[in-house]
């Protein structure tokens, strides 16, 4: 059963103007597209098809707002790096995210959302710069932990970490698996809990 029963999706904003009320408290994820976001907040939230998954990478082009509970948030950034768009396109996402990060006092914490195979990509070491920028706390999903042995995923993850420092927290995640997911619940809860 789902933590987050009453969970709903409110809107999705293509422009700042758009942004749902700047209240309460909310956590963003952020992801290179097909690194599996939409299928973590699927997994973290446990609704099936809460977040829209699709075998093309790049389908959340908007700035997808979903209420968990009472005045609680999840938000949902584009994905980025990978999909197929004109350049503009892709500039009015960079500035949307940008004026996302720098505007949202609600804002408490973001999830970032890692292909365990690609490791950090500079798409992501923007994201961290972003968070920086505004004194957020930052957790790293390296998802589709699966797709290696364990092993390969250990040194991954350590990697990851040692690259990292202490400008985030990094764990291992599948949603295929769903190992990982009680952590990850946790993070959201304690990023939430600090509004």
């Amino acid at each position: 059963m789902s933590l987050y029963p009453d969970a709903v999706f409110i809107k999705s904003a293509n422009a700042l103007s758009q942004f749902v009320p700047d209240t309460g408290g909310e956590v963003a994820f952020a992801g290179r597209s097909n690194a599996g976001k939409s299928s973590a907040i699927n997994i973290i939230v446990n609704r099936r098809q809460f977040a829209r998954t699709s075998k093309t990478p790049g389908r959340t082009q908007l700035v997808n707002f979903f209420s968990l509970d009472g005045d609680r948030r999840i938000v949902d950034l584009p994905g980025y790096g990978f999909a197929r768009v004109a350049d503009a396109m892709r500039e009015h996402w960079g500035n949307l995210i940008a004026d996302y990060f720098e505007t949202r006092k609600s804002l408490k914490g973001l999830i970032l959302i890692v292909d365990i195979r690609r490791q950090l990509t500079d798409f992501d070491r923007q994201m961290l710069e972003f968070a920086e920028s505004v004194g957020l706390p930052v957790h790293v999903l390296l998802t589709k932990s699966d797709k290696l042995k364990r092993g390969q995923a250990a040194n991954a993850l350590l990697a990851v970490r040692k690259e990292l420092g202490d400008r985030a927290s990094v764990q291992l995640f599948s949603a295929l698996k769903r190992s990982g997911e009680d952590e990850a619940r946790r993070v959201l809860e304690r990023f939430l809990e600090a509004a």
